[in-house]
């Protein structure tokens, strides 16, 4: 009895909210409460502009369900993006709080707030700031996301700030450096297949199309981005995905106009249920 309701929920999981498992956003829905997940992702840029050369950051992340409205993760990068050998370069943590929660059938409407945080041994490069791995610093913000049967709509605003050393020094930098940014996503995402849901073990294959922007607010600098996603989902608890991200307008100095990105996951579903 205790197996049937976990495919149960492992299925009705899958079949509700499959096609927001975002690949380059978070949405505003949590992971099962209870449950653990294992992730391994590698961002892959053909050509680095600052080492015209090809380089890998792998991104190795515990993401664990504390309840329906709380969910963390903690990771690590591992690169060669900003150093001519590949070493370790920043452990980070995230954290998300659901705060709202409009559920109904084949339905629903979900915000939550979120919290980022990264530390890095990268030097300096580039005017744009992310925190996977680029830059120290912490990040806050808001998502909203809406599912309709098979189609989900995300949206995601939030701001970053910089902690490094060189921001309270007395060094002038040309060009000036940027320290502050605001983060802006609109994440959509298309069930394909399964057309019917008969089993749990179903192939789930999930489109995604996602719109990435960020204004500093330093230099007033920009990019805007396009990041097309194709998610297959197997047996219900492992996702590989696998993204193209291309800039469509900007003018800032980055690493690379375009990149690749890989994740693999395995959730474990109920890994902290009390016996």
């Amino acid at each position: 009895m205790n197996k049937f309701f976990l495919i149960l929920i492992i299925f009705l999981t899958i079949n509700a909210k499959g096609q927001e498992l975002y690949v380059y956003s978070e949405p505003a829905s949590n992971m099962p409460a209870n449950s653990i997940s294992l992730k391994l992702t590698d961002h892959f840029v053909a050509k680095n502009e600052r080492y015209s050369r090809s380089t890998h950051r792998f991104m190795p992340q515990l993401m664990w369900g504390v309840n329906k409205n709380w969910m963390v993760h903690i990771g690590a990068t591992f690169a060669n993006m900003h150093t001519a050998d590949f070493k370790y370069e920043s452990v980070n943590l995230y954290a998300k709080y659901r705060f709202l929660s409009d559920d109904e059938i084949h339905k629903h409407f979900r915000m939550a707030v979120f919290a980022d945080a990264s530390i890095t041994e990268a030097p300096f490069h580039y005017d744009e700031i992310t925190l996977m791995g680029d830059k120290s610093g912490v990040e806050a913000g808001l998502i909203a996301t809406q599912l309709w049967h098979k189609l989900a709509v995300s949206a995601t605003v939030s701001h970053t700030q910089v902690l490094d050393e060189s921001r309270n020094n007395k060094v002038i930098y040309v060009p000036s450096r940027n320290y502050q940014a605001m983060n802006y996503s609109f994440s959509a995402g298309y069930l394909l297949l399964p057309k019917e849901y008969t089993d749990y073990k179903q192939m789930n294959l999930n489109l995604y199309t996602e719109l990435l922007a960020q204004q500093t607010l330093d230099r007033k600098t920009h990019y805007v981005d396009v990041a097309p996603a194709l998610q297959f989902i197997f047996n219900s608890n492992f996702k590989v995905n696998i993204g193209y991200r291309f800039q469509v307008s900007g003018n800032m100095d980055r690493m690379s106009a375009d990149s690749w990105q890989l994740n693999l996951e395995r959730t474990f579903l109920k890994a902290f249920k009390k016996k």
